[in-house]
């Protein structure tokens, strides 16, 4: 069922969770603007569709988002740069984000994470930020940012906190190599430590919790909402499934915190990386009560079906 009054803006469509969020839109036939950097990439991704309309650009383009922003009721935010480039680049983009939601009173969609907290056991929706790493500190800026948009009253913020994300078009250095690998008969990688528990969301799980928060009579201007996922009881226990769904027999290899250390002398992204060893060491879990009860019949995608469809991903649109 499509929602007439509804016009989404994405940004960041071809990664992980615009990704998903796109195609949660597409199959609702909800109307979307997709405002990409290569749009022979995104045809690839998405093909044709009657809602869908690409835009070639930059999200750094301010003048363009406002034309985009003007006819929009939503905008996702889901822009993100490698480790190292994102001083200057997020809070950038961030605002011109807000300057363009500002023209139609729109809701921005923004994917959070658990970076602005450090290390710490459980975060709820009140936990206060503290964050350890550089990339913390900006976190919590580009939410400051967002928050004084939406009480300035220039728009509307859910700001959807989610833990590490995988599933199909999950590309980045943590995730997609695991499928790969599962798929290849070769070994899996993981950070650090694998033999504890993790929490993990699935993108198409979190592309529907957004798409139904859109949904729902929005009660506050800034909106925060933690989406915890599932609990593997180890990254290792979750490769393992993997494997098994792929027919290869399980392989694993472990990247030690000291070599990221070590790499990090000679390159600012392993650098960048080695900073956020805390992720990898402890088990850091998201609190989603808050969320549950908003949509109390909300339901995750069974762990061996998201497998599976993201096996079948990778083996379609990776060589």
């Amino acid at each position: 069922m499509t929602t007439n009054a509804f016009r989404f803006l994405v940004l960041g469509g071809t990664g992980s969770i615009g990704y998903a969020f796109t195609q949660e839109l597409l199959q609702h036939q909800e109307h979307v603007t997709l405002l990409v950097r290569d749009k022979q990439k995104a045809d690839n991704l998405f093909g044709q569709h009657p809602t869908l309309h690409l835009v070639e650009g930059d999200a750094q383009d301010g003048e363009l988002l406002k034309r985009l922003g003007a006819e929009a009721t939503h905008i996702f935010h889901g822009v993100n740069y490698p480790y190292e480039q994102w001083q200057n680049n997020m809070e950038r983009v961030t605002q011109n984000v807000t300057a363009a939601a500002a023209i139609n009173k729109s809701t921005i969609f923004f994917p959070g994470n658990i970076y602005n907290f450090g290390q710490i056991d459980v975060i709820t929706e009140k936990t206060p930020p503290k964050p350890g790493t550089k990339k913390g500190a900006i976190r919590v800026k580009l939410e400051q940012m967002l928050q004084g948009a939406a009480e300035q009253g220039k728009c509307r913020v859910i700001n959807l906190r989610m833990p590490d994300f995988w599933g199909p078009n999950v590309m980045n250095e943590g995730i997609a190599p695991i499928f790969k690998g599962a798929l290849a008969g070769k070994p899996m990688p993981w950070l650090i430590r694998n033999d504890i528990p993790h929490q993990l969301v699935y993108t198409p799980d979190a592309a529907r919790v957004f798409y139904r928060l859109a949904k729902l009579t929005p009660q506050e201007p800034y909106a925060v909402y933690n989406f915890a996922g599932e609990v593997v009881p180890s990254i290792k226990q979750w490769q393992a499934q993997i494997a098994a769904a792929a027919g290869t027999p399980p392989k694993y290899r472990l990247y030690p915190g000291w070599l990221f250390k070590l790499m990090g002398l000679f390159s600012p992204s392993m650098r960048e990386i080695s900073e956020m060893g805390y992720l990898w060491q402890n088990t850091i879990l998201l609190n989603d009560d808050k969320l549950r009860q908003a949509l109390p019949d909300l339901r995750l995608t069974p762990m061996k079906r998201a497998i599976a469809d993201t096996l079948e991903w990778f083996k379609e649109n990776v060589q």
